[in-house]
């Protein structure tokens, strides 16, 4: 009987951990946090500049394409999720995720001419 107690207060800890988790990572709650991120929020972080720093070294000391390539597309994403995307999700339509949609082909068209078309 206590094995079956303490299996049921596990599962029961299990869903509401598991619950708070996929909250936070749903798509509202990324917009969120995304559009609350200003660039002065990511110079103050130390943990992100040492990262992009270390980074940027392996990108430019191995001329890694790909890397550098990856690092656009992070951080134009977080560029067009900022200023592109509206703020009330109440009072979108068609015409307001228009800057995004372009921002994103023009994200990725730039990823094929580099990665497909031009060959080094």
């Amino acid at each position: 009987m206590e094995k079956e107690q303490i299996l049921n207060k596990t599962q029961e800890v299990t869903k509401e951990v598991s619950k708070e988790v996929f909250t936070a990572v749903q798509t509202d709650s990324i917009v969120k946090i995304a559009k609350a991120m200003t660039f002065s929020t990511l110079i103050d972080n130390p943990l992100i500049l040492v990262l992009l720093a270390i980074v940027l070294f392996y990108a430019v000391i191995k001329r890694s394409k790909f890397v550098l390539l990856f690092l656009f597309t992070l951080l134009s994403l977080m560029a067009l999720v900022h200023f592109a995307l509206p703020e009330s999700v109440e009072l979108t339509s068609f015409t307001t995720y228009l800057p995004f949609a372009f921002g994103c082909l023009g994200v990725a068209s730039v990823l094929i001419y580099f990665i497909f078309i031009k060959v080094e």
